[in-house]
């Protein structure tokens, strides 16, 4: 299942756990696993806490430090940086579902990373499993 979004700033980590859990729900898969998947590579997907949003904030500044902006890159248009944290971030993460619902932690939450924006952008749930 595609899901469509829009992000609002250049770099912001987008909570995306209750989207993924819908899509999940919508598929009547009760248990195997939800693969959520971004195509982008100015852009990721993670899994980290989402109870307290200074860690999003937290996750984007030590990034920021490890690729900054203003870098020694090569790429031309201006976003490599961008590029080096989708690298880091990855674009995939596999969550076990069980019940019909994401077995996440108690203070998981699932994450679209945007590191380029503000821009359409998109990622996929596919459900790995089989429905009753």
């Amino acid at each position: 299942m595609r899901i469509d979004m829009r992000t609002t700033t250049r770099e912001q980590l987008v909570d995306v756990t209750t989207l993924v859990g819908d899509a999940v729900a919508e598929t009547g898969v009760r248990d195997g696993a939800a693969l959520i998947h971004c195509p982008h590579t100015t852009a990721g997907i993670t899994l980290n806490e989402h109870a307290d949003p200074d860690v999003a904030e937290d996750i984007l500044a030590w990034l920021a430090d490890a690729c900054p902006r203003d870098g020694r890159w090569r790429h031309l248009e201006g976003n490599s940086d961008a590029h080096m944290k989708a690298t880091l971030v990855g674009a995939s993460v596999l969550v076990p579902v069980r019940g019909g619902r994401l077995d996440l932690g108690t203070w998981q939450g699932v994450f679209f990373c945007e590191f380029d924006g503000p821009r359409s952008r998109h990622f996929d749930v596919q459900m790995l499993g089989s429905a009753p």
